[in-house]
Formats: structure tokens, C-alpha cells, sequence
């Protein structure tokens, strides 16, 4: 029994004996942990938050009828530059049957007072040429017959203008004829020959017959999250880049943010605008998706660093770096640090260019698997 328990415990020491002799081997074996490094490098570092939004003029102007009726001829198309003043379309008019009736009537009305005035006239002209009334009596009855026979043409002029929207004597004023009121390029026109138009009026803003403005004036119209909206500020610069224009940036500025948010797919959203500068070169339509880089800050040609080389003392939570000062040697570093975009980070002072940066990804030795 006792002869058993000896072999038992031989083997295990044995066995325990080879078993940290293979440890021992493999260790020995296993390639050494190293270090690379990175050093400090010249950069342009911005920090920025995106706006998503469209490109559309500062101003539009809706060119609406003053008068009902139906597009006759339509004399611009989208694209087209125009001056104020320029004919756009001409509406023929169709009459309202019941103001057609009451402007009938009213002529009506005034010729039979412009008949009783004259018969009067004609009375008193008599009499004062017979002595039996005075000059002053005539001139009261001409006065009446003119004021009568003036009622009268204005009743048959508003009857034109109810039945064709014209009379004599407007010559370009007419209400049938559509004119640009501002300079500019003809956005839409959403009318056809053929269409019925409503007159703008205090009831009705009436039917657009076309939509005019200065494309040379454009802004950035967008929206910002609610968490983005407390680190931007009027007068900041924008980048705008536009989809359909590759490897274009248009500069813009900042100036506008609403003072209220509205809610949009379950977050607060703030509309933006920012002013284009002009271009001469490149023609931008209006309506264009856009992005626009709202830059917070901007740092340029600093040394900079990657943010993932650096690290933060857990007591102080100051940052900093590991330095080579030998092979695979590293001591501390502290830094003070400036903007990041992310990705980068500037590095005001702390280590000098040329050294060596701990990089913190542990990588076996090159040819050692």
C-alpha cells in the first residue's frame, strides 16, 4: 500500500516537473511585446457639426392676377431673365354674369339721369336767353348735366372692364395683361394656356402665374438637432456643399437660427439660414439639397496628434502621452490639448516635434507569429 502511494506521488511530481519545464519553454519561446510609435504632425484642425437642408433664393415673388378669368397666352418659361415691367401672360377675361347685369343696369340708370339733366339744361338755356331766369340758375343746371353725363361714361367704362377687363383709354394698364413687378429669373410659371386664374383680392390670394427671383442672392435653409443647437451662434461660418455640384464648397454665414424648435419624427428641430456669398462662376438652381458645416472652430497648421494616442490620469483627469526614451522605453508626459475634430486633436505644449508617441495597440514582433 505504502509502495502505491510513493509511485503515485513520484508520478506527480513528474508530471508537475515537466509541466512547468514546457511552461517555462513556451514562455521563453513567445515573442516579445512591442511598441510602434507616432509623432506629432501639421494640421488644419476644424471643429464643425453638419446641418442638412436646401439652397433657395432670399426672396421669391409670386406674380398673381388682378382680375379673374382664363390664361390666354403665356409668354415666359422657367430660366428666362426678366425686367420689372416685362409681359408675362395675358388673361381673357370670362364675366361674371351678375356683375355684368348690375354694370348693364348702371348705365342704364345714368342715361336716364343724364337725359332728365338735359332736358333740364336745355329748359334753362331757353329761359335765360328769354331773361326769365338768371346765368347763375344755367350755370347750376350744366353743372348737374355734366356731372350726369360723367356718370354715365364711367358706367359704360366699368361695363367694359366687368365684360373684358379693359377700356379705352388704359391702353397697358389693362388688367388682362400680366407684368413682371421685379427683376429677375422666371423660376415656375405653374400655368397654361387655358387655365382659369382667381384674382388676388382681400378674400383670396389668388392663382400664382409666376414665380420671379434674383438667383444671384441665394441662402442655406435648414435645420439643426436641439443638442446642436446651444454650441452654434449667428455671424459663424458655413461650408455648403451641394450634391449635384462635385468638389465645389460655397462659403457662407450664419445669420439666422429660430428662436423656437418644432417637432420632427420624435426630436426638436431648429430651422437655420445662411447667406451664399455671390457667385459669378457657378449657377446654382434653386431647391438644391445641401449640407451645411457649421464651423464651431478652426486651428490652422498646429501639431496635432490622434486622440486615440492619448490618455487621461484616472485621479486628475488631466491628459496625457507616453514618451520613447530607449528602446521600447516609455515615460510620462503630460500635454495641454486644444480643439479636436475627432479624429485629431491639437497639442499646445508637453512634447516637442520630432519625439517618439506611445502608440497603445500591443502588436507582436514583425516575422514572429
Amino acid at each position: 500500500m505504502k509502495k502505491s502511494i510513493t509511485i503515485i506521488i513520484l508520478f506527480i511530481i513528474v508530471v508537475s516537473f515537466g509541466g512547468a519545464l514546457y511552461y517555462l519553454y513556451q514562455k521563453n519561446n513567445e515573442s516579445p511585446i512591442t511598441y510602434e510609435t507616432e509623432q506629432l504632425s501639421k494640421k488644419t484642425i476644424v471643429k464643425k457639426t453638419v446641418a442638412v437642408g436646401s439652397i433657395l433664393p432670399l426672396e421669391e415673388v409670386l406674380i398673381k392676377p388682378n382680375i379673374s378669368g382664363v390664361i390666354e397666352e403665356v409668354y415666359v418659361e422657367g430660366g428666362d431673365i426678366l425686367k420689372a415691367g416685362d409681359l408675362i401672360a395675358k388673361i381673357r377675361v370670362v364675366p361674371n354674369l351678375s356683375s355684368l347685369n348690375n354694370a348693364r343696369n348702371a348705365i342704364q340708370t345714368a342715361k336716364i339721369s343724364l337725359d332728365d339733366q338735359k332736358r333740364n339744361y336745355d329748359r334753362q338755356k331757353s329761359l335765360n336767353d328769354k331773361g326769365v331766369v338768371s346765368t347763375a340758375d344755367l350755370e347750376r343746371a350744366e353743372v348737374s348735366y355734366q356731372q350726369a353725363l360723367q356718370t354715365y361714361n364711367s358706367a359704360k367704362q366699368n361695363y367694359d372692364i366687368v365684360k373684358t377687363g379693359s377700356t379705352k383709354g388704359f391702353g397697358n394698364s389693362a388688367n388682362t395683361l400680366i407684368k413682371s413687378t421685379v427683376s429677375g429669373m422666371v423660376l415656375e410659371v405653374p400655368v397654361e394656356k387655358g387655365n382659369q386664374v382667381i384674382e388676388s383680392n382681400t378674400f383670396n390670394d389668388g392663382t400664382t402665374i409666376a414665380v420671379l427671383a434674383d438667383v444671384g442672392q441665394m441662402i442655406f435653409e435648414g435645420k439643426v438637432d436641439e443638442s446642436e443647437v446651444g454650441r452654434i451662434e449667428e455671424g459663424l461660418p458655413l461650408e455648403i456643399t451641394v450634391g449635384a455640384i462635385e468638389n465645389k464648397v460655397f462659403d457662407a454665414v450664419l445669420d439666422y437660427i429660430a428662436p423656437k424648435g418644432n417637432a420632427e419624427n420624435g426630436a426638436i428641430q431648429f430651422e437655420i439660414k445662411g447667406t451664399l456669398e455671390k457667385q459669378d462662376s457657378t449657377f446654382i438652381r434653386a431647391g438644391l439639397s445641401a449640407n451645411a458645416s457649421i464651423i464651431l472652430a478652426k486651428a490652422s497648421d498646429v501639431f496635432a496628434i490622434k486622440e486615440a494616442l492619448i490618455q487621461y490620469d484616472p485621479e486628475t483627469k488631466k491628459p496625457f502621452v507616453e514618451i520613447e526614451t530607449g528602446l521600447q522605453e516609455f515615460e510620462r508626459k503630460d500635454i495641454e490639448l486644444g480643439i479636436s475634430d475627432g479624429i485629431y486633436v491639437e497639442v499646445k505644449n508637453g512634447i516637442s516635434d520630432g519625439q517618439n508617441i506611445k502608440v497603445w495597440n500591443k502588436i507582436k514582433a514583425r516575422g514572429n507569429r
